[in-house]
């Protein structure tokens, strides 16, 4: 059986294959690609490009909507990889049918996957493509190869960035100054200013954005409340609270230190007698996982690693107080429920990457060398000792837990 292609490795391809055929595409570009007429373009039909990091599609939610009022949903198409579309069928702003999804189970299948996902966007008449990858060329050369005649992407213009070539017609700099959120959301709206003055363009971004809601069904909610009781039948209706400790997180320097969380779970019981504890986790993270939920030594603790699809998961997060985890996909899914997160940064930043809801609280140290990992170094960091998640302390957690969970009970706001 094919193994999936792991992160790094698609990362090292698209640095050295991926550059020289940037390359070679820009001239054929340059040679065989008529500028055409100046000002605004008409757009009918418009593409995102987005593969990975799902935690990002939920940011993009204001995007997406953006594109679905210029446009209508159904005209509204996005390229994912298979393991990632779950995040958009949840969202539900754009029809299922409209996903074209690109395996990543082996080289070969990639290859093959990007190729039909290319005729596919040319079969349907995409006209414009966004490309919300920051400085990738697999997604620079996707973008160029579907033959919009509107492509928006980031640009390094000064060698700020990585080098993808010059395939875009509406190029723009990756603002590390704006939420990532925002800077999707520029992007939609540079199609409708002329490509010839990018990337200047009189776009303010929007201080408060539309969130993407979730919202389960009765028998779903039925099927969690179920699982939980199969899993221990103490729970009945008692509060939850969620840890999700990334044991196999694909940025291992996201990761706060497993052990803690045992530590966090056995404070948070003595504190409250009443309360359950869930620990989560994807399958591949559930022997660890599990292994931590045991290790606290308490009937009221539950092991939950592995045993959720990720549709249930979102049901959980419904059903639940407080989730615990660090910067990764679920702080995001977290975000499109009532459920109260408090999400743990380091080697990235809160400023630009937290979920933009009012029921998210972000801790960070901000030592000195955080944040290293960013979008000019394609998420790689020389660091190999993460000091900045070890800064956060057990007490700084329980201190925020308890702080949100107590006005939780008494009725009032609180972070």
């Amino acid at each position: 059986m094919d193994l999936p292609i792991g992160i790094s490795t698609l990362q090292r391809t698209d640095r050295r294959i991926g550059a020289p055929l940037c390359a070679i595409l820009t001239v054929f570009r340059r040679i065989f690609e008529s500028t055409g007429p100046r000002g605004p373009r008409q757009v009918r039909r418009i593409l995102f490009v987005k593969f990975a990091e799902q935690g990002s599609t939920v940011l993009a939610y204001p995007a997406i909507r953006r594109a679905t009022e210029m446009v209508g949903s159904e005209n509204v198409y996005f390229v994912v990889f298979e393991d990632n579309r779950f995040i958009l069928d949840a969202m539900e702003v754009i029809p299922e049918e409209n996903v074209i999804t690109i395996a990543t189970h082996s080289p070969f299948g990639l290859a093959l996957s990007a190729l039909r996902a290319v005729l596919c966007a040319r079969k349907i008449g995409i006209d414009a493509v966004i490309d919300m990858e920051f400085l990738t060329r697999f997604s620079a050369m996707l973008t160029f190869a579907t033959g919009a005649k509107s492509r928006v992407g980031f640009h390094t213009f000064f060698g700020d960035g990585p080098y993808r070539g010059d395939l875009m017609t509406h190029r723009l700099l990756y603002n590390p100054h704006l939420h990532t959120s925002q800077m999707f959301e520029a992007m939609v709206a540079a199609l409708t200013r002329d490509p010839a003055v990018l990337p200047t363009f009189d776009f303010t971004p929007s201080a408060d954005e539309p969130l993407a809601r979730f919202q389960p069904s009765m028998s779903e909610v039925a099927e969690i409340n179920a699982l939980l009781q199969r899993e221990n039948p103490r729970i009945g209706s008692a509060p939850l609270i969620l840890l999700n400790p990334n044991a196999s997180d694909l940025l291992p320097l996201r990761r706060w230190p497993p052990r803690r969380y045992v530590e966090l779970a056995r404070r948070l019981l003595a504190r409250y007698p009443n309360v359950f504890i869930g620990f989560t986790g994807a399958p591949a993270e559930a022997a660890p996982n599990n292994q931590l939920a045991y290790e606290v030594g308490s009937d009221h603790v539950i092991p939950l690693a592995g045993k959720t699809t990720l549709r249930q998961v979102l049901v959980l997060y419904t059903r639940s107080e407080i989730l615990v985890t660090n910067d990764s996909g679920p702080a995001h899914f977290a975000s499109m429920t009532p459920i109260r997160v408090v999400t743990l940064f380091g080697p990235e930043t809160p400023a630009l990457f937290a979920a933009r809801s009012p029921n998210t609280t972000a801790l960070w140290a901000g030592i000195a060398c955080s944040p290293c990992v960013n979008a000019y170094n394609n998420r790689q960091s020389v660091c190999r000792n993460n000091l900045c998640m070890q800064a956060i302390t057990v007490e700084d957690v329980f201190e925020k837990v308890t702080r949100i969970y107590d006005s939780l009970r008494k009725g009032t706001p609180g972070n």
